[in-house]
């Protein structure tokens, strides 16, 4: 896990320097792509109001955020506090994270004389993407810590999770709103916190003192002893 998160905000560092500098062979792909997919939307009403369904209500980041606090409601009262209040604090910071890069980068959306969606705010990194991705990713990571050996529905989860975060990548770049780049800096970005946040919670776990036999631990469960 710790590779994984040197390589990907690595990669996020790489990829957020070229945005700005303006590399020439990323604006052309980008450019290319974007256009390529917003004549097909032009030209395809009804799969674009799919997209515009996808994107906007099922994938939005409001969406995202609301599983986020389920979950944390859920392992709050069921005494998982640590855990609680790392997805929490990870899903909150990931949203500054991300408007302090909107922010700072500044960089333009794509510009259409006959748009089939719309957006607020800068370009990179894609909102939509990233909170999909830290959400999506601390959702698989409860699971696997809690449940993943009694649950047989794990699969499943597993796949809607890929495809929404696949899924809203497409969406957004497939209605003109964002760029390839913008959402590849989104899952790389997205990823690079959930690992993190992963890190930091072992880092924390192993820094709790153990228990003596009759006590209980932080999040209330009996440590040794008998009831």
């Amino acid at each position: 896990m710790r590779s994984s998160a040197v390589i990907s905000g690595v990669l996020t560092a790489v990829l957020l320097v070229l945005v700005v500098v303006g590399w020439t062979p990323l604006l052309s792909f980008d450019r290319s792509v974007t256009e390529t997919l917003h004549r097909d939307a032009v030209a395809e009403p009804g799969l674009t109001q799919v997209n515009r369904v996808l994107s906007d209500w099922v994938w939005d980041p409001w969406t995202m955020r609301a599983l986020a606090a389920a979950t944390v409601v859920l392992l709050w009262c069921g005494r998982e506090r640590r855990l609680a209040v790392w997805v929490a604090a990870t899903s909150l910071l990931a949203v500054g994270l991300q408007q302090g890069l909107k922010t700072l980068v500044g960089r333009d959306r794509p510009q259409w004389t006959d748009p089939v969606d719309s957006a607020r705010f800068a370009a990179f990194p894609s909102g939509h993407a990233m909170t999909a991705m830290v959400t999506c990713g601390l959702l698989l990571w409860v699971l696997a810590l809690r449940w993943r050996g009694e649950w047989r529905g794990w699969g499943a989860v597993t796949s809607v999770a890929v495809v929404s975060v696949l899924g809203v990548g497409w969406t957004r770049v497939y209605l003109g709103v964002h760029w390839p780049s913008d959402v590849l800096g989104g899952w790389l970005l997205g990823w690079c916190c959930v690992a993190t946040a992963v890190l930091t919670y072992r880092w924390s776990e192993r820094r709790v003192p153990r228990a003596g036999p009759g006590t209980r631990d932080g999040e209330g469960r009996r440590m040794g002893g008998t009831e």
